[in-house]
C-alpha cells in the first residue's frame, strides 16, 4: 500500500492512470488559494508540483495581510527584505514583531493571516506606578514580555493605555490579561500567594475603550469573587485570566486606528491590592472565538 501512495504521489498511479504528480502546478496553485497556510505547507511534501505550487507568490500574497509592507517597516532595515518571497515574508511576520521600545509587539496569525497585537504592562500608564510601596515590576516567564506589574495596595487603581497603528479592515476584540494574587516558583512547583489580595470583591473594575473614529466599548468586573466561585468549584484566583473589554472594527486599511483603554476601580473608600497586570490583547474576534472553542474541546 506504501509503494500505491508513493507512485499516485508522482506521475501516474499504480495502474498506468494519471496521478497527483500529472496536475498542473496552476490547477494545484488554484486549489491552495483556499486551504490554510499549514495546509499548504503539509501538501508540498507530495510531488514537485505541489512543491512549486506552495511556493507561489500568487498564493502566499493571498495569505498576507493587506499592510504587510508597513508591518516589514517595523524590523531594522526593512528594504533587506523587501525582495523576499511572500512565503519567506509570511514566515517572517508570523514571529512576534517587537516595537515601541519593546514593549508592545505584533504578529500575523499562521493559521488565517490576521493581524494580532499584545501590548506590555510597562507601555502602559499606571496611577502610582514610580511609587515602589504601590507597585513593582516583577520579573517572570509567564509573561511574554518577561515582566509584569504587581500592585501590593493602592486606594485610586487606574490603568490606561494606547495605541496607534494601521490596524487592516476586520473586527477585533480588547482584553486585558489579569492575575489575582503574586506567584513565583519554588523547588520547581509553581506557587500564589495572597497575602496582599484584597478589595476586588467589594466594588467592580470599570474596563472602557474608545477609538479614534468614535467607537466606544466598556464593561465591569468583580475581580475576585472568591465566595461565589467556591460554591461552584471555581475560583479566579491564582491564574491568568482575560477580561474582555469590548469590540471596535476597522474598515479603512490605509489609515492608522488609535485606540484607547483604561481599567479603573476608583471609589477611594476602600483599598485594593494584589493583582499582576500583565498585557492587553488586540485580537481578531474570529480568531479569539476559534481558540476559545479550541480551548474548551
Amino acid at each position: 500500500m506504501g509503494a500505491s501512495l508513493s507512485n499516485l504521489t508522482e506521475n501516474g498511479s499504480g495502474s498506468g492512470g494519471p496521478g497527483l504528480g500529472d496536475i498542473p502546478e496552476s490547477c494545484v496553485a488554484c486549489v491552495f488559494l483556499y486551504l490554510s497556510p499549514p495546509e499548504i505547507c503539509n501538501l508540498a511534501r507530495l510531488n514537485r508540483a505541489f512543491r512549486g505550487a506552495a511556493s507561489s507568490d500568487a498564493v502566499w500574497e493571498t495569505k498576507l495581510p493587506s499592510n504587510y509592507q508597513l508591518l516589514l517597516h517595523l524590523l531594522s532595515h526593512p528594504d533587506v527584505y523587501q525582495n523576499l518571497r511572500k512565503k519567506d515574508i509570511f514566515s517572517l511576520l508570523a514571529r512576534p514583531l517587537p516595537f515601541d521600545d519593546g514593549n508592545k509587539v505584533v504578529w500575523v496569525d499562521r493559521f488565517t493571516g490576521r493581524v494580532c497585537m499584545s501590548i506590555s504592562a510597562k507601555a502602559m500608564a499606571i496611577t502610582g506606578i514610580e511609587d515602589r510601596r504601590y507597585w513593582n515590576f516583577l520579573p517572570t516567564d509567564e509573561s511574554r514580555f518577561d515582566v509584569v506589574a504587581y500592585l501590593q495596595q493602592i486606594w485610586w487603581f487606574e490603568v490606561d493605555g494606547t495605541v496607534k497603528f494601521p490596524f487592516p479592515p476586520d473586527i477585533y476584540t480588547l482584553s486585558f490579561r489579569i492575575h489575582i494574587g503574586k506567584f513565583s516558583r519554588r523547588l520547581g512547583r509553581r506557587i500564589s500567594n495572597f497575602e496582599h489580595t484584597h478589595g476586588w470583591d467589594i466594588k467592580p473594575v470599570r474596563f472602557e475603550l474608545s477609538t479614534s473614529d468614535g467607537q466606544q466599548a466598556s464593561s465591569e468586573c468583580f475581580l475576585d469573587e472568591t465566595h461565589q466561585d467556591e460554591g461552584n468549584g471555581s475560583c479566579k484566583r491564582g491564574c491568568w485570566i482575560e477580561y474582555k473589554v469590548g469590540e471596535f472594527i476597522v474598515g479603512e486599511s490605509d489609515s492608522e486606528t488609535e485606540v484607547r483603554f483604561s481599567m479603573k476601580q476608583i471609589d477611594c473608600t476602600h483599598s485594593k491590592g494584589g493583582l499582576c497586570v500583565d498585557s492587553v490583547s488586540i485580537i481578531p474576534i474570529e480568531l479569539k472565538e476559534r481558540r476559545r472553542r479550541g480551548a474548551l474541546k
